[in-house]
């Protein structure tokens, strides 16, 4: 067993009030808890592992090239198969708040890693 406590875990800011925090960062499986500012998108992107997106506090609109833009509410939550291009806004004029979940794990430095795709 492994606890990760919140207040140590592993975190960083992508961009300006883009928090992402690492809660559990293991090869077959990582949880990334994020708040994303108001009006903030994420650039177009896409990475091999599924995704689980739930939306815990706000609303966040998520596009796909296949499904068009769709808005999720609190605890709603979204499928992105792997490999499949998106892209995740808040719409709102306040923080929303979620959970990332990866399947196999991805490396928590995915967005530092990329930073040819932040703005």
């Amino acid at each position: 067993m492994e606890v990760i406590k919140y207040h140590k875990a592993e975190s960083y800011e992508p961009e300006k009030n883009w928090k992402r925090v690492s809660l559990c960062n293991q090869k077959d499986i990582s949880i990334e808890y994020f708040i994303k500012p108001p009006k903030h998108s994420s650039p177009k992107h896409k990475h091999p592992n599924a995704q689980v997106l739930i939306v815990l506090e706000g609303k966040l609109a998520v596009w796909t090239e296949k499904d068009g833009e769709v808005i999720l509410d609190k605890y709603d939550t979204v499928y992105i198969e792997g490999d499949e291009e998106h892209i995740v806004t808040n719409p709102l004029d306040e923080p929303s708040v979620g959970i990332d979940i990866f399947v196999p794990g991805r490396s928590f430095d995915f967005w530092l890693k990329r930073k040819e795709l932040l703005k």
